[in-house]
């Protein structure tokens, strides 16, 4: 609703993204994946049916508490916006999650050229995991169901690391369990273990941690940043 109220005042949703991160004051660009109006649609497995059913709009889908089958965008070859492109190939590091899956982190691979960009990247890829279900969405996922499904969508080649956390210490809110770490993702070699739990919200990762951990695989894999 902020950034929808900036755009009106200056006139166009690129603008409004600038403009939010300088009221913000936002370290580094916030940009959006594309400029043009898309719909994020998903088909939903509902309990005690038999039949899908065709749901839109980012908040509606968690609220149907069905099983989320395929998600897709209308239109589906909006165009990524340029300086997204631009920042992907010449990034050195690329952080998927952690966030929604279906809601969230699938919304922007989907845009048309900004996975294939990914993809062009020299960058190290990281994916982080998410620490707790979301209800709506990954009730009951392991780490190894999240990388399951963002690679039905992306490929089993994209990232080079699946950051995951292992510490399940803490009472986490009624309708959220612990994403466990299965033994699929354990034998996976490109999975790194750590504490990322934030002590006082267990169901959130803990910033410094998280921090820490990513640059830390970072300058394992390709040495520190200049």
């Amino acid at each position: 609703m902020f950034i929808t109220a900036l755009a009106d005042i200056t006139g166009s949703f690129e603008d409004a993204i600038v403009e939010s991160g300088r009221v913000l004051s936002v370290n580094g660009r916030v940009l959006p994946s594309t400029l043009h109006d898309v719909k994020l649609v998903a088909s939903l497995e509902l309990p005690h049916s038999l039949n899908e059913v065709r749901v839109e709009g980012e908040s509606r889908i968690p609220e149907m508490a069905g099983r989320v089958r395929r998600v897709w965008l209308e239109p589906d070859n909006a165009p990524a916006f340029p300086p997204v492109i631009k920042a992907l190939l010449s990034a050195d590091l690329i952080v998927v999650g952690p966030g929604s899956l279906y809601t969230s982190i699938l919304p922007n691979l989907l845009v048309h050229d900004l996975l294939s960009s990914m993809r062009a990247s020299r960058a190290a890829k990281i994916y982080v995991c998410n620490i707790a279900t979301q209800e709506g969405e990954t009730d009951t996922f392991s780490t190894y169901d999240h990388v399951r499904v963002l690679e039905g969508y992306v490929g089993d080649d994209l990232f080079d690391v699946i950051l995951c956390n292992d510490n399940f210490d803490g009472a986490l809110n009624s309708s959220s369990v612990w994403v466990r770490v299965d033994e699929k993702t354990r034998s996976d070699e490109r999975t790194y273990l750590t504490d990322l739990v934030n002590d006082a919200h267990p169901w959130r990762h803990d910033s410094v941690k998280l921090a820490q951990s990513i640059m830390d695989i970072f300058n394992e894999r390709t040495g520190p940043l200049a």
